[in-house]
């Protein structure tokens, strides 16, 4: 049995500094065979925001995720959510968490409306409360006419509607979504991240993991970009596109030896303040791109190259993780 009087001590002297309601200490996940997953993971969420976590496939955002939902047992540092130290006081936690996971867990055996009822029920809500809960998130996750639905015959992108509104029933804490638009199509996005966006607006703290840039972009007020268990850098949207230290990128294609290309290019051109290689193609990072387009050109042909296509586009946060790592979001 646990003592509950120990536990209200533990929570009240770990309560969260400020509006911090996620924070993370040298957070280290190590799995057999010596498999670093996360690796001393600094990292704090406040309270309201929708804070994600970008990066690609294997870069550690799913184990961190399950750390801060006792999913998984850390191997050493700390993780508070709410003030909650997730693993001393795991069931705690859970009770101040909604999770939606990458997979559909939804019960099979339950209607649409079921699995939401019955998830308040779980979670301590009386029969009248859950009820209502149920009506409202139908209706507010656009699932009213599918409510005596089979979970089976429902689609992927109301599936995932659902997943989050059963998360959303016994009103959280924090709300986290691990790759929620993964495998949905356009409009099912839109229509996902319209409810998550209302749900922000009434002050829902949310932490989400994406390897889909412009989603991070557009949604997240904070990033942190993720890669082999370590955060590469955590800002907002804006503040990171500024720290690549240009104001476009030109990506060029030509014949010839790049290397050389994008030396000469850098040496040559008043402006450049970078140059990279990708993908068989020349990106040049660009302060003050006003008439930079011709004098690339006629660098390029002096030297022997002839250019086959050229691009200019504003930094994105794809921009910042290249620079960062020196190489593309693995599939």
């Amino acid at each position: 049995m646990v003592n509950t009087q120990t536990v209200a001590t533990d929570i009240d002297s770990a309560q969260p500094a400020g509006d911090e309601v996620i924070r993370c200490e040298r957070l280290t996940k190590k799995y057999p065979e010596n498999i670093l997953a996360v690796d001393g993971l600094d990292m704090v969420v406040h309270c309201g925001e929708i804070f994600g976590l970008l990066g690609p496939n294997g870069a550690g955002k799913t184990t961190t995720v399950g750390m801060l939902t006792s999913l998984v047992v850390p191997t050493a540092g700390k993780a508070l959510v709410a003030g909650i130290d997730v693993v001393a006081h795991p069931a705690l936690v859970r009770q101040l968490i909604g999770v939606v996971s990458q997979t559909n867990n939804l019960d099979r055996a339950l209607t649409v409306w079921e699995n939401l009822y019955y998830h308040g029920r779980f979670f301590g809500m009386s029969a009248r409360q859950s009820r209502e809960a149920a009506d409202r998130l139908l209706v507010e996750f656009r699932l009213t006419e599918r409510a005596k639905a089979d979970v089976m015959t429902i689609s992927g992108g109301m599936a995932k509607r659902l997943q989050v509104a059963r998360a959303l029933m016994h009103s959280p804490s924090v709300l986290f979504l691990d790759e929620p638009t993964a495998g949905l199509d356009p409009q099912s996005r839109l229509a996902l991240w319209e409810v998550l966006n209302k749900a922000h607006t009434e002050g829902q703290t949310i932490l989400m993991t994406t390897h889909y840039m412009q989603e991070a972009d557009t949604v997240c007020e904070r990033i942190a970009i993720m890669d082999h268990g370590r955060i590469l850098a955590s800002d907002s949207p804006k503040n990171l596109k500024q720290s690549v230290g240009a104001d476009s990128i030109m990506t060029i294609s030509a014949t010839g030896n790049l290397e050389a290309l994008a030396k000469l290019l850098k040496e040559r051109v008043e402006g450049v303040t970078g140059s990279q290689q990708l993908d068989g193609t020349i990106q040049l990072r660009l302060k003050g791109a006003w008439g930079v387009l011709p004098r690339v050109v006629s660098v390029a042909e002096q030297g022997g190259y002839n250019i086959t296509d050229l691009s200019v586009t504003e930094p994105t946060l794809e921009t910042v993780f290249i620079g960062l790592t020196g190489k593309e979001l693995r599939d």
